[in-house]
Order: structure tokens, then C-alpha cells, then sequence
């Protein structure tokens, strides 16, 4: 571990939720329920996370592989909370036939009277997910644990034969009797654990190589970002998302590009490029390690444990090109060295060849409605999918089929840059004439999809049944009213968050006007919606003493209303990332030179808004997302996962929640054009 990253460690302990393990450390911090501690050293990296409450567990998080031990216990009659006595060290040991198992040690201790273990599970994290949200996992993955004197371990190959994983619990204060644990006469219970996997280490980035002297000094952020990025890929958070996403490796790379290292961004580039399905559409998720054995033996393949990948999001493929432009036509960085970018191979095939694959892909989801621009060729979810970009849980578009986000927002953008990426001539070595004739043809393309697209998403809500729907609405939230009333006092127009499958708009006020504000050229129309939607006070608008919501759904349902609770993944929510977003495209449209006083009066009100929120939510920022409740005349933060009625929990360190390192806030007295 090299000296820098210890010293992040030791400060990350002041300032947030996420402790890097060095020798300095001597505690962790909490969120929620959850302690987490991050070791990243030399052959190992893992994330330990303790759970306290009515339902203790252990997760111990590896991202090589995408491995993990965990160990849940029964439900105790009072809520039990963990400590965790100096810090997760790293350490290297051999499984029976002598094979280097890499992991951690630590100590830690639970005031409860007694623990009963429930299941173990040593696999996959995938598998590890599946489990804590429905309680199974596959029968062939499960083994018994061994008690030795006051030692409780699990231990086994990967299914495949290859190195597998080992969990071991010896209570050092307490006792054992079967799989039942019983505190001393004091109420505690204290453990030695060591957890360990036998998946190959990746490759770390050092923090020099990592991030460029622009990063901010931002000691937590820093911490976090290093332990996701790897040479070989970025990993999308931790503990449940330990491995790549697309759509989470090209938004954070997107947002974190002026900050990170020429290699970096590349890497986030390459490890998109080197996972496109044949016919060009973008990886969502990648199954390695044992959940690739897993989906192999499903299939009737044998114990291979060649990575598969999840195809199954619509939006990815239409951020690739975006960022890609971004990177070789507008960073003076890449665009020295774009042609050899491109000219790199996958397996005896050239990067831009795959990047020409993507384009096709776009073309060819872009022509139906190019050629008749009506609601039923927009780009639709999946047959049999309810999800489908990222708001990717069962409730998160409200039932709709037709994202706002991907129809108006990302289409266009992909087309654009992909006419800007052949046009820069970067696409002439992989476009055979047929691709030529196509690539002549995606500016109109584009054109039809900007101008017909947004329309068909866009609300206006006349202010006495606005105002109607925000009084029922505060009161039944138990919020204020009167910021949001007064903009009310003007119609109110938004974006639906999605169409229906009967092409009528789902009337969910949203933060999606992110995507619009960072890729895309609005007029000054657009441009007032979606700061008004962004800065009108909550539940008129987004904001909120808490920060930004993802969505608010004033104008819906009750039913629908019910779907976008504070307890849902994507309700009424703060998303790191999306208040990044926002911030990021206002910066973007704030420094063009083209707009009206009015609209650059209204973008800077609202981007001085938004930052007052971003610092209020400081201690959580590097997190995944968070809740809030409001009391006393105040918002308050509440970390997501803290209520038993949470859908489920937020990841300590999450990729795109640590884009602040280049998204910054603007110095007094910027103002548009400049």
C-alpha cells in the first residue's frame, strides 16, 4: 500500500462512511446499519461489511471474480450492533492443495446474548445478492460448516475445481454449541475473522496513475475511486456491485474525464469496447468467476467459467458513442492519440472496428422512427422486461415502456457523435461502403429524432390543479408546501418519465433532465423546463433540504404514488450521481455563449441551488443513494437501507458517486459564456 493511499485511508475515516485499511486505522465508520471497512493492499482487495439490527450478517466483498463470503444469522429479538476492534488486515494463505487463497483478517464484536447462524454462503457476490434479497441460493454452491473447539469454517472449491473461498469464525469471547453462539457474561460476543477467495487479484491503480493534479482534494472520494478502478476495468460499487456495468463505467467515466489519468479513461473505454455483443449493443453487467460457471451449467454447457454478459438495458448502447466523442474529439488529451486508440486490438480485432459494430446497432434502432415518428417506434424495454436503463427496479419507471431518458436525451446523442466521430474522418479504416452510405445519412437521423422525441414526453400542469396536487401531496408526505405553491403560481411543464404501453405518459416529475443538460444542444425552452424542474422546491420540483430527488410523483396516481415512496430504490430518493449529473450539464450549458440573459439568469439560480444541496448531503456523497425523512421544519439524511421498509441498501462506495473529483463547484462569479 503505498503511502498516499494511507493517508486517504486515515482521512476517509474523518469525513465518510468508507475506511480504507492501513496501520494507522483504528476505526470504521458507519452508514446506517452497515459498518463498512475497504482493504486494498498488494494481491488483495475486499470490502468487509458488518450488519447491525434484528438481522446480523457478514459480507467480506472481493472484486477479483466478484467473489464474497457472507454469513447471516437468525433474527435476535433486539437489535444487535457490531464494532469493529482496529482494522481488516491483508493476508495470503494456501487451501489443501497449496493454492494461494488471498483475503482478510479482523476482529470484531456484537453485543447480543446470543447468535444463531442462519446460512453461509461462499460464492459468487451475484450469488451473495441473490440470497439477501430472496433468501436462496443454489443448492450446489451451499456447504456445512466444521466446528473445531471455538471455530466455526466453511470452506470449498469453486465449483469448477479451481480455487474457491473460506470463511472462519473463531469466538474469542463467548461460546459455541452446534450453530448456535452465546455471548459471555457480559453480553458479548467477539470474533477473529478470516475470509478469503482463490479468484485471480486484478490490477489496482495507484493513486499518481489514477487521477490528474484537476481532481479535487477530496480525501473520501479518492479512497473510494481507487478501490473500484483496476487496469483491467472499473468496478461499479461495492459490496453488491463489485464488478463492470457498462452504463456505470461510461457515465462515471463521462463525468470523472477531466480528472482522471489519459489511461484511465481509456481503460473505462476499452473494457466497453472489449464486451460488445456481436451485433454492437453494450454489456449491462458481466457474470465472471462462479456465476459464469453457474450460468454455463444452466445452459447445459459444463463448468466453464467463461465470462457471460446481460444485454438486457436498452440505454448503454446509446452512451458509448457520446463518451467516446468526448474523449477523442474534445479532450485535447485523446484526441492525440485517437487513431491509436482505435487502431488497439480485442483479439485480432481493432477497437474503432468494434466502435463502427455500436454504430450500426444505433442506426439500426434509430430508423423506425427516422422514417415515421410516431410514439410506437420509440425505443421500448425489452419484451418481457419491466426494466430497462437505470432505473433498473421493478417500480422505477412506473410501469412505462418508453424511457424519456433514452428516446429524447440518448438517441440523438449517440447519432450526433457518431456523425461527429465520422466526420473527424476516426471511422474510415472500419466503415465498409455500405457504412459510409449509412454514416451519410445519421445527422438527418438525429435531426428527426431531437425535434419529434422530447414532444411526445412533455406535461404542462395549469396552476389550480397544480397547486390542488401539491397540497394533497405535502400533506400526505408531511412536507411543506409553500416554496413549491408559489411555483405554482405558473403552469408547471416537465418531462413524463416514460410512455406507457399505450403510449400515454407516466406523470412523474424526474431528474433525467441530467442526461438532456449533458448531452445534448437544448433551446431555450427546453432549457427553462429543466431547471425549473430541477430547482422548484420539492413537491412542486426535485429539491429538497436533502438534495435532488430522482423523482417526484405529485401529479400521479395514488397508486403510482405508492410505487415512489422514500422506501423505493428509485423514489422519492437522492442519487449521488444524478445531482452530479445536473451539476455537470449545467456547467455544460451554462458555458455556451448563445443563450438569453432569462435562461442563463435561470440556469444560475438553479446550478447555485443544486450545489447548496450537494454540500448539505457532503457525508453520504460517496455513496450510492440515500432516503430523508423531515421533522422539526428541517430535511434530514437517512441513510438508505437504515428502515426495514428500505427496498433494499445503498452501496458504501459506488463508481459514479465519486465523479466530484471532477465535478466541482463553480467559482463565484461564473456566469454563462465564460
Amino acid at each position: 500500500m503505498s503511502p498516499l493511499f494511507r493517508t486517504l485511508a486515515a482521512l476517509a475515516l474523518t469525513c465518510a462512511p468508507l475506511a480504507l485499511s492501513s496501520q494507522a486505522c483504528a476505526e470504521t465508520l458507519r452508514e446506517g446499519l452497515n459498518l463498512n471497512s475497504f482493504v486494498q493492499e498488494g494481491p488483495v482487495a475486499a470490502h468487509v461489511l458488518l450488519r447491525s439490527g434484528n438481522e446480523p450478517r457478514v459480507i467480506v466483498a472481493f472484486p477479483a471474480g466478484n467473489s464474497g463470503t457472507g454469513l447471516w444469522f437468525e433474527k435476535v429479538p433486539e437489535a444487535a450492533e457490531w464494532s469493529m476492534t482496529g482494522s481488516p488486515q491483508a493476508v495470503t494463505q494456501t487451501d489443501p492443495q497449496g493454492r494461494p487463497l488471498h483475503g482478510v483478517t479482523f476482529r470484531a464484536e456484537i453485543r447480543a446474548s446470543q447468535l444463531v447462524v442462519r446460512q453461509a454462503v461462499l460464492s459468487s457476490v451475484r450469488v451473495l445478492r441473490d440470497y439477501q434479497g430472496l433468501g436462496t441460493a443454489p443448492a450446489q454452491v451451499l456447504v456445512p460448516g466444521q466446528t473445531q473447539a471455538n471455530t466455526l469454517v466453511w470452506a470449498r472449491d469453486r465449483l469448477d475445481g479451481a480455487p474457491g473461498y473460506k470463511l472462519a469464525l473463531t469466538v474469542e469471547h463467548g461460546s459455541v454449541s452446534g450453530n448456535r453462539i452465546t455471548a459471555g457474561a457480559d453480553g458479548r460476543i467477539v470474533f477473529a475473522v478470516t475470509a478469503l477467495t482463490g479468484e485471480q487479484p486484478l490490477t489496482p491503480y495507484t493513486p499518481e496513475t489514477l487521477l490528474t493534479g484537476k481532481a479535487a482534494a477530496d480525501p473520501a472520494a479518492r479512497a473510494a475511486l481507487q478501490f473500484l478502478s483496476y487496469h483491467e476495468k472499473f468496478m461499479a460499487g461495492s459490496w453488491r456491485f463489485n464488478t463492470y456495468f457498462g452504463r456505470d463505467t461510461l457515465m462515471s467515466v463521462r463525468m470523472l474525464m477531466p480528472a482522471l489519468q489519459p489511461q484511465a479513461v481509456e481503460t473505462g473505454l476499452r473494457a466497453v469496447l472489449e464486451r460488445l455483443s456481436a451485433d454492437g449493443d453494450v454489456a449491462h453487467e458481466e457474470d465472471i468467476g462462479e456465476f459464469a460457471v453457474l450460468d454455463h451449467m444452466r445452459t447445459g454447457e459444463g463448468q466453464s467459467a467463461a465470462p457471460t454478459y446481460n444485454y438486457a438495458m436498452i440505454d448503454s448502447a446509446f452512451m458509448l458513442a457520446p463518451v467516446t466523442q468526448a474523449w477523442l474529439l474534445e479532450d485535447p488529451r485523446g484526441m492525440a492519440g485517437a487513431a491509436a486508440f482505435l487502431a488497439q486490438q480485442d483479439q485480432g480485432r481493432p477497437l474503432g472496428a468494434a466502435l463502427m459494430t455500436n454504430i450500426r446497432f444505433v442506426a439500426r434502432q434509430a430508423r423506425a422512427f427516422a422514417q415515421d415518428p410516431r410514439w410506437q417506434n420509440l425505443i421500448a424495454l425489452h419484451d418481457g422486461m419491466d426494466v430497462g436503463e437505470w432505473r433498473d427496479s421493478s417500480d422505477g419507471l412506473g410501469l412505462g415502456r418508453y424511457p424519456y431518458d433514452v428516446n429524447a436525451v440518448l438517441v440523438p446523442a449517440a447519432l450526433d457523435a457518431a456523425d461527429a466521430l465520422a466526420r473527424a474522418g476516426l471511422l474510415d479504416a472500419y466503415a465498409s461502403a455500405e457504412d459510409k452510405a449509412l454514416l451519410a445519412g445519421l445527422a438527418r437521423t438525429a435531426r428527426i429524432w431531437r425535434e419529434k422525441a422530447p414532444p411526445l414526453f412533455l406535461q404542462t400542469v395549469q396552476p389550480a390543479a397544480a397547486r390542488a396536487a401539491i397540497t394533497a401531496y405535502a400533506k400526505r408526505e408531511n412536507v411543506p408546501a409553500d416554496a413549491a405553491l408559489e411555483a405554482a403560481r405558473r403552469p408547471i411543464r416537465y418531462h413524463a418519465i416514460a410512455l406507457d404501453r399505450a403510449g400515454q405518459p407516466v406523470p412523474i416529475v424526474n431528474s433525467d433532465e441530467g442526461f438532456a443538460l449533458m448531452f445534448s444542444h437544448p433551446g431555450a425552452d427546453q432549457l427553462t423546463i429543466a431547471a425549473q424542474t430541477i430547482d422548484n422546491a420539492f413537491p412542486a420540483g426535485l429539491m429538497t433540504g436533502a438534495g435532488m430527488l430522482v423523482a417526484n410523483p405529485v401529479f400521479a396516481s395514488p397508486e403510482q404514488q405508492a410505487r415512489f415512496g422514500r422506501n423505493a430504490y428509485h423514489g422519492t430518493v437522492v442519487w449521488s450521481w444524478q445531482q452530479a449529473l445536473a451539476a455537470a450539464g449545467l456547467a455544460r450549458q451554462i458555458a455556451r455563449r448563445d443563450l438569453p440573459e432569462a435562461v442563463c439568469r435561470r440556469l444560475l439560480k438553479a446550478q447555485d441551488t443544486l450545489w447548496n444541496a450537494i454540500a448539505a448531503g457532503r457525508s453520504v456523497q460517496s455513496s450510492e443513494l440515500w432516503s430523508w425523512d423531515h421533522a422539526g421544519g428541517a430535511y434530514r439524511i437517512v441513510p438508505f437501507g437504515a428502515s426495514g421498509a428500505d427496498v433494499d441498501e445503498s452501496n458504501a462506495a459506488q463508481l459514479w458517486s465519486t465523479v466530484y473529483l471532477a465535478v466541482q463547484r463553480p467559482a463565484p462569479g461564473t456566469g454563462c459564456g465564460q
